[in-house]
């Protein structure tokens, strides 16, 4: 399978010119690109091919006022084109239904003040080398050897390599390899996984055992420091060196909390595939739910980078990932006599049913979603009494009746 590895990088202040030089070059070849095809769409003319594209882009380096886009390597801009073309066929196979998933919106314009990046290929001939002090030099035609932290070593020669500067302006190289499956040796454990809010997942396996992952919260944890960081940009004059100096900060804050909740879900991730032969999870919309009161906590879960990971390694691995439908009623279906209750708030942290069961709403969740993959023959193989030990409430947690136990007309 593929697999990108990414390095910070370190470039010179030189290099740094002639790389944001790129950067511009790149932008302008897709701008220009995007506006050729929208301009023929509007007056209802047949809209350019990817070679007219490109002979055309081949032909404005001979402009005197575009002369500059033959000074930068030619691969980045001709990927820049390959990159609109592959986002204008998602686009229309999204509005035609090929593509399965939320719908694409039509490709925009590329701006400068936000996240750059530039692609070369083998064509370009790029060069690694590794120097005895572990630092990694990249050479890039008309940059120069680039400077990288080579903090672990790529597996095979890559096919790509992307230069990108983030938005706090720092840089990092990342390569595309290819890399060989590493199957594990096949276990006979399955675990449920049930995602939420309060806790980020709750786990039970086939083994008889349960657990919940606590929610770290990287961007609650973060908020206060970054209303400071955003109200100190509000204050700076537009335009001013000290507003630039604001925006990185602002920005550094949003890359630690984004590269901090990455690497948990990598962590938790690998956990679960070492851990178990399969793992369920739940289909969950999470583009609906982000929509709604809590889209906030939503987002800062990241449910859907966890479930991604999830693939990625299982595949690799030799594990399997089976998904639950969402609308399957997993919180409110009692895993011990099936009955469905009414739906439940989220301050319901556990519940009654009417068998007599005290279950938890997270465990009992996990439970469910096993059943509901298909699983529970490995379940049950754990005794028979596992299932409600798996979906029980802890001793400590008061529970939520379902009904009030006291009849009605009698005294308390």
């Amino acid at each position: 399978m593929l697999k990108r590895y990414r390095y910070r990088a370190y470039p010179t202040p030189g290099q740094e010119k002639d790389l944001a030089r790129l950067f511009g070059c790149v932008r302008v070849a897709w701008n220009d690109a995007l506006a050729a095809r929208e301009t023929a769409r509007a007056a209802g003319s047949p809209v350019p091919s990817r070679a007219e594209l490109s002979a055309a882009l081949t032909a404005s380096k001979r402009i005197p006022a575009r002369a500059w886009l033959a000074e930068v390597s030619s691969v980045p801009l001709q990927q820049a084109l390959a990159d609109l073309h592959r986002a204008y066929g998602a686009f229309f196979d999204s509005r035609t239904g090929k593509r399965r998933g939320r719908a694409v919106g039509a490709p925009r314009l590329k701006k400068r003040t936000h996240r750059q990046s530039v692609r070369f290929t083998r064509n370009a001939g790029f060069k690694i080398a590794e120097t005895a002090h572990g630092v990694g030099l990249v050479a890039l035609p008309k940059i120069g050897r680039i400077r990288f932290e080579a903090s672990r070593l790529l597996p095979s020669d890559p096919s790509s390599v992307t230069v990108t500067r983030e938005a706090d302006g720092r840089f990092y190289v990342s390569f595309v390899v290819d890399v060989p499956d590493t199957p594990l040796q096949e276990l006979q454990t399955v675990a449920g996984v049930d995602l939420g809010l309060i806790d980020l997942a709750t786990i039970v396996r086939s083994d008889g055992t349960r657990e919940k992952i606590d929610h770290p919260r990287h961007l609650r944890v973060a908020e206060r420091r970054l209303a400071r960081a955003q109200k100190a940009l509000s204050r700076k004059r537009k335009g001013s060196q000290n507003r630039a100096k604001a925006r990185i900060r602002v920005a550094g804050l949003h890359r630690k909390v984004r590269e901090t909740r990455l690497d948990h879900h990598h962590k938790l991730a690998r956990r679960l595939v070492h851990e178990n032969q399969v793992v369920a999870v739940e289909d969950l919309a999470v583009s609906g739910l982000a929509r709604t009161r809590l889209a906030k906590s939503v987002h800062d879960a990241g449910w859907s980078i966890l479930v991604r990971l999830l693939e990625e390694k299982a595949s690799q691995c030799g594990r399997q990932v089976v998904k639950v439908n969402r609308w399957f009623p997993s919180t409110r279906t009692c895993s011990q006599c099936g009955a469905v209750g009414e739906a439940k708030p989220l301050h319901v942290r556990g519940w009654e049913c009417e068998c007599g069961a005290c279950l938890d709403r997270d465990y009992n969740a996990a439970v469910n979603i096993i059943d509901a993959a298909g699983l529970a023959e490995s379940l049950n193989a754990c005794g028979g009494d596992v299932r409600l030990r798996l979906a029980a409430a802890d001793p400590d947690e008061t529970g939520t009746r379902r009904t009030d136990p006291t009849p009605a007309g009698e005294a308390a």
